[in-house]
């Protein structure tokens, strides 16, 4: 995922006795006696970011080293974001009863158990197996965000905690263009079926005067047909591309190891957490019966799922149509994340004169219409489209998530957040269902013939749709209640 729930309360306890020097902390984002934790904790923010946009690019890249569809391939990304499903509320109920440091723990040992599952993965050149540390992986990321956002608001006056928490939020995206810059330096340019690629390019000139998607489908068929005429060579072109792949992985596990231990052996302040008995089924209840929530939720999941296929797909998008390398159409993943970047402060600037529900509205639209640029427009423009849609994109999360949580109770608001982060799930389900189209054929509409992977952007559009749907009816409703006279 790749972004990070902002949480609409600020929980701890702050019993320093009072002085000169604590009323001046009380005006600080960070207190100096939070400083250490605060700079340990924010390190967490880079882990998870750097988990998640590794791991994108490994859609594509397993689709030719295992010779599997693009469906099958993509169930990295159910593996991926399932596991973020299956932990978001029982890390949420666990973390009530802990403390937030032993949370940490457990979700850097989750980690760093799941990065290590690449080794008997490569070796055994299993991709289930894959799978299985990939989905282990997110059980530990789902810990991790889960405790972080919270104990950072913590660490000092609730006045700044919104502060606070955008401070440790920018080091996500570092994370983030971490591992999409390892993607494309590291890993894609490495791997012998980018080679392969070359070469069939090479030895066939005649694939400069075709389209680029029947160039990908004839160097397909190749790789196929390659793999069954000297079977011993292309087990040695597996093994050693999944040696590449799994190399990072084992890194950031050694680094995630570390980490662990330096949590484990500092003095970490306890901010407090909740011994009240947990009434879940009343809490679902009236959660579930909050029509801002469940449409909040619902928005998120396709939110999730939207940005995942964009950013997972733009790989398929600059090879199949636009005949791109692995590696320089990973480069236009980077771009899209620094437009995302930079799009961030600018939604956040225009926030202050917006409701939400409208910019989010505005967002979704602008989003829907980018993503049909790159459905009809051929070339290097309907890939510039796809790019530009990461600045739609920017503010839509938090947005949602801050909408979805108005006017619930603090309790009410912690189950409410591991709903949110639940769904996540839409990442998980969505990237499946474009991979299976992508596998599919084309089609012609109004005139023009649309290769495969251009149908497969319909799903991110209807995607903006719901969401400009949530957005709108939301800021209907606030504009109404505003016009309303005050009851006496």
């Amino acid at each position: 995922m790749n972004e990070n729930e902002v949480d609409l309360e600020s929980p701890g306890n702050h019993n320093e006795a009072p002085s000169s020097d604590a009323t001046k902390q009380t005006h600080r984002v960070v207190p100096s006696h939070y400083v250490y934790p605060f700079v340990l904790v924010t390190t967490l923010f880079a882990l998870w970011g750097f988990a998640n946009d590794i791991t994108n690019p490994l859609v594509r890249a397993f689709k030719e080293i295992f010779l599997i569809s693009n469906a099958q391939s993509s169930l990295v990304q159910w593996a991926f974001y399932g596991g973020y499903a299956t932990m978001a509320i029982p890390a949420a109920l666990v973390i009530r009863k802990v403390s937030y440091k032993s949370g940490i723990i457990i979700g850097l040992l989750l980690y760093a158990v799941g990065a290590l599952l690449t080794i008997p993965a490569s070796v055994a050149m299993n991709f289930n197996i894959f799978l299985v540390g990939f989905y282990v992986l997110t059980f530990g990321l789902a810990f991790l965000e889960t405790t972080a956002n919270p104990y950072i608001l913590s660490m000092g006056p609730k006045e700044t905690a919104t502060q606070r928490l955008n401070l440790a939020q920018a080091f996500n995206p570092i994370g983030s263009l971490t591992g999409m810059v390892v993607a494309s330096m590291l890993i894609l340019p490495s791997l012998e079926v980018a080679e392969f690629r070359e070469a069939e390019k090479a030895a066939h000139p005649e694939y400069a005067t075709m389209l680029p998607s029947q160039v990908d489908g004839l160097i397909t068929s190749a790789m196929e047909a390659s793999a069954q005429a000297d079977p011993e060579a292309h087990q040695a072109m597996v093994a050693h591309d999944l040696d590449v792949v799994k190399t990072p992985y084992v890194v950031i596990a050694v680094i995630v190891i570390a980490v662990m231990l330096i949590f484990i052996f500092s003095k970490l302040p306890d901010t407090g957490h909740e011994e009240d008995k947990i009434e879940l089924l009343p809490l679902m209840k009236h959660l579930l019966t909050s029509g801002r929530y469940v449409g909040g939720v619902i928005a998120q999941a396709f939110y999730v799922g939207a940005q995942i296929m964009c950013w997972t797909f733009i790989i398929h998008y600059g090879m199949t149509l636009v005949g791109l390398s692995a590696a320089q159409a990973q480069n236009y993943n980077i771009l899209a994340m620094s437009i995302f970047l930079a799009s961030r402060f600018i939604c956040t600037f225009i926030l202050q004169y917006l409701r939400p529900g409208l910019l989010l509205g505005i967002l979704a639209v602008g989003g829907g219409l980018l993503t049909l640029g790159a459905i009809f427009l051929q070339g290097m423009t309907g890939l510039y489209c796809l790019v530009g849609v990461s600045a739609c994109m920017s503010l839509m999360f938090p947005t949602i998530y801050g909408i979805a949580l108005t006017g619930l109770s603090p309790n009410d608001a912690k189950l409410g957040s591991a709903g949110l982060i639940f769904a996540i799930v839409g990442g998980a389900f969505m990237p499946r269902f474009q991979g299976a189209l992508i596998d599919g054929d084309g089609m012609t509409i109004a005139g023009q013939a649309l290769e495969s992977v251009r149908v497969s952007f319909f799903l991110p559009f209807v995607c903006f749709v719901v969401i400009a749907i949530f957005g709108f009816s939301v800021n209907f409703l606030a504009a109404k209640n505003t016009a309303e006279p005050a009851s006496t």
